[in-house]
């Protein structure tokens, strides 16, 4: 194709100049990409922590870019666990800016308090930056999350009721503080007084609930929250392109996972913000050229905490055994999780979702006393075999899951660090998810420890 049309384009030679010199500044065969995006490939907890933590060794700056407190990172580091909440993962390493990016909905009393734990055991903090751009959850979002919950009744949805999903829905309707806007008190003020008349009617006519004063909400929002969260807040979408412009390795981690992506989880059974790899260009201020690899995490069983569909989903002495081997309770709730067999049809899906690079799959030690491990490679949807997930919610509701049986290996894994001592069983697991996925598996965690995990060579396991 010629140089664009002056008829066409108006301004003749500018334009063509402008074009070509474009061309040559951005050749993405010629561009170093240092952005790697960890993301979880099924309904949470899959290990995205512990995963972030051992990434973080080659990174300089790693960003938190959606979610809020209801999600919790769990890292083992020796004798300790750290349970991490809205602060990423890297803080742990003393060479790591960690970033609470534009896309994370901030309570302030948790991450003061999460900020005074981590200190309290000699974990610098200062180095935390946090976007101003990113919007509170104020003590309305929480009374609202709680009694929106107790009216659906039988048909709740399952939230932490920690105010996310209503601090997500004033972001989107244009009436939500940031964080920016504590180091304004005459704004603060203004925004939460008309906000405020809104939701005190609501909590009062609807709920029948005693409104909350916007004084008492001002006080401490402006007074102990912001004295402390003003040294942090920072443009962290410039510091991101500055690292990223000195090609300096950056990672950006998200929180809950795939299939709960509001957009393309199970809906309504969701949460309220986008974990998929996308979500961390808008979430962070990235565009996705920045970004040269994506790697999934998945558990080598699946599971969920909260209702919503789970086609693969066990009971009985074997889910049960799982439960309790795997410590599957949740980081900030404590909620038992629902547990099931590996499943290949979602995985596919997460695999286009997020152009996934590669697999970390996590707790294949949880599955070293069993016989036999089924995997789920197709769906039965009124006699139809389906191998992409359905479209429809309905379908997905009724999908009955078709196994392939693979014999396991009944070798304790949690000493094994490397691919030649891996079992022929796990070793063929591991390469048949690959190969159902279509991507390889790159690591293998076969414990919580932070050095618990098997690197697979390249190739090995595709």
């Amino acid at each position: 194709m010629g140089d664009p049309s002056p008829a066409v384009f108006g301004v003749g030679g500018a334009v063509r100049t402008m074009l070509g010199r474009t061309a040559r500044n951005f050749r993405p065969e010629e561009t170093r990409v240092p952005a790697t995006v960890v993301v979880g490939t099924q309904w949470g907890d899959e290990g995205k922590g512990k995963l972030t933590d051992l990434l973080s060794k080659e990174m300089s700056v790693v960003v938190r870019y959606q979610g809020g407190h209801n999600a919790g990172h769990t890292i083992v580091v020796g004798d300790e666990t750290f349970a991490l909440q809205l602060i990423p993962s890297g803080v742990l390493y003393p060479h790591i800016t960690p970033v609470i990016g534009n896309g994370v909905v901030v309570d302030p009393s948790v991450l003061l308090a999460e900020i005074d734990k981590l200190e309290a055991r000699g974990i610098d903090c200062a180095r935390l930056r946090v976007s101003g751009n990113a919007h509170m959850i104020m003590p309305y979002h929480q009374e609202l999350d709680r009694v929106t919950e107790r009216r659906l009744g039988k048909n709740r949805l399952g939230t932490t009721k920690s105010g996310i999903g209503p601090a997500y829905a004033d972001k989107a309707t244009r009436v939500g503080l940031r964080v920016q806007d504590l180091l304004d008190p005459k704004i603060f003020r203004e925004k939460l007084e008309v906000v405020l008349k809104e939701k005190n009617a609501i909590l009062a006519k609807v709920y029948n609930r005693l409104p909350l004063s916007a004084d008492e909400i001002a006080d401490t929002y402006l007074g102990q929250y912001a004295e402390r969260i003003t040294p942090l807040v920072a443009d962290t979408v410039g510091l991101v392109h500055e690292a990223l412009d000195e090609d300096r390795n950056v990672l950006f981690e998200g929180a809950q996972a795939t299939f709960l992506d509001l957009d393309h989880g199970t809906y309504p059974f969701v949460t309220s913000s986008n974990p998929v790899a996308g979500g961390a260009c808008t979430g962070a201020g990235v565009g996705p050229m920045r970004i040269g690899r994506v790697i999934g995490i998945a558990k080598a069983y699946v599971t969920r905490v909260g209702s919503g569909p789970f086609p693969t989903e066990l009971d009985g002495p074997v889910a049960d055994d799982l439960i309790e081997r795997g410590r599957e309770y949740g980081t900030v709730t404590g909620r038992r999780r629902r547990v099931g067999w590996f499943d290949a049809v979602m995985m596919r899906h997460a695999v286009r979702l997020n152009s996934l690079t590669e697999l970390a799959l996590t707790k294949l030690d949880m599955l070293d006393t069993l016989d036999t491990l089924p995997v789920c490679v197709a769906y039965d949807v009124d006699g139809e075999r389906v191998e992409h997930l359905p479209y429809h919610q309905s379908d997905l509701h009724k999908a009955v899951p078709i196994f392939e049986e693979l014999p396991g290996w009944k070798t304790d894994l949690s000493g094994v660090t490397e691919t030649a001592d891996l079992p022929p069983a796990a070793r063929r697991f591991v390469e048949f998810l690959a190969e159902r996925s279509g991507v390889p598996v790159h690591l293998v965690g076969v414990g919580p420890g932070r050095d618990q995990f098997v690197r697979m060579p390249a190739g090995a396991a595709v």
